[in-house]
């Protein structure tokens, strides 16, 4: 078979070494687009990231495709009613770093908490005063986690380690989890009205496309943390701009966006709005959050470690391998899944 693994840097062509004795294994470093798609038409088996949209006029043009192997564990990024339409049997990495992610969350919680930020700038200035950054303890606050999946239980555990108390929201409930961890599930009122601090653990797609907007806003406690590294699409940022412009969201620490791949590819700015039909609003949104001091924005890093990376590597070359062999896993979209 024909794999046209895109997005992929030099280093990560060893993972898929495996695969070269019995495949055609080709690699390109550029986001998959309908402007690249023709080139590689032929391929029986491509194998994106997060930042490349298979939609319905990128697809169309792989006349030959069985498998999209995406290297991440959400697929929004990826049209499945045309897979399902067309034949295409779509797998993913169901976990590979639900650590590596919630290291990343206290990473973003301790800047805020701490205002590292801030202090490491002005102690390279030389100014060693401590004027303006008066943080606050984690020891006793109220963690409300939204979504229990491997990432949001992982979450709970590190913050019991710090002495907060968490609780829960979720569309799929883990009795034994919550009984491991020691937390209750409640309804998402309860929690957006109780937590001094909200991690979202979501998937994107339809069913969390704006969970947090101005209602859910209007429902926190004045002065809570919002920390986001799930999906941009979870939480309308121009509602949340206006939540910190009122003093009801004190700090953000964000690790997706919901125009990131559009700021990502500032070089097409102009051709990514205007023919994509990119929302102009949110896109501004984003920038006004760049520029806020008490918001920390890392650029979808969360799951950035060298073994995580590794672990998304190695899972789908496997993916790719058992499909090859008649007996694929992983999977999203294909056989045995509606």
């Amino acid at each position: 078979m024909k794999v046209v693994v895109f997005e992929a840097e030099p280093w990560e062509h060893a993972a898929f070494r495996q695969l070269s004795a019995e495949h055609d294994v080709v690699f390109t470093e550029a986001v998959l687009s309908a402007e690249n798609a023709p080139r590689e038409r032929d391929a029986e088996v491509v194998s994106p990231f997060i930042y490349s949209r298979l939609g319905e006029e990128v697809l169309r043009h792989f006349s030959r495709l069985q498998l999209i192997a995406t290297r991440s564990t959400g697929f929004d990024h990826i049209d499945l009613d045309w897979c399902r339409a067309h034949g295409v049997t779509v797998s993913n990495v169901p976990s590979y770093g639900e650590w590596t992610v919630a290291e990343h969350v206290f990473g973003l919680l301790l800047t805020i908490s701490h205002k590292l930020t801030q202090a490491v700038d002005r102690t390279r200035r030389g100014d060693f005063s401590l004027r303006g950054l008066r943080g606050f303890d984690l020891r006793g606050k109220t963690l409300g986690v939204i979504g229990t999946g491997h990432i949001g239980q992982a979450v709970i555990e590190i913050g019991k380690g710090f002495g907060m108390n968490a609780v829960a929201y979720s569309a799929v409930q883990d009795d034994t989890a919550a009984r491991r961890l020691g937390f209750p599930y409640v309804g998402l009122d309860e929690l957006l009205a109780t937590s001094d601090v909200i991690s979202l653990h979501v998937p994107g797609g339809k069913s969390t496309w704006h969970m947090i907007g101005a209602e859910q806003f209007a429902k926190m406690k004045d002065g809570v943390v919002i920390i986001n590294t799930a999906r941009g699409s979870v939480v309308d940022v121009r509602a949340l701009v206006r939540a910190i412009d009122e003093g009801k969201v004190s700090a953000a620490g964000l690790d997706v966006l919901a125009e990131e791949p559009t700021i990502r590819e500032e070089a097409e700015l102009v051709r990514a709005v205007f023919r994509e039909r990119h929302e102009l609003e949110d896109l501004l949104a984003d920038h006004i959050l760049l520029r806020l001091r008490n918001v920390i924005i890392t650029p979808h890093s969360a799951f950035y470690t060298q073994e995580a990376v590794q672990r998304i590597l190695d899972t789908t070359a496997d993916n790719i391998a058992a499909f090859a062999a008649g007996h694929p896993q992983n999977v999203v979209v294909g056989p045995g899944k509606l």
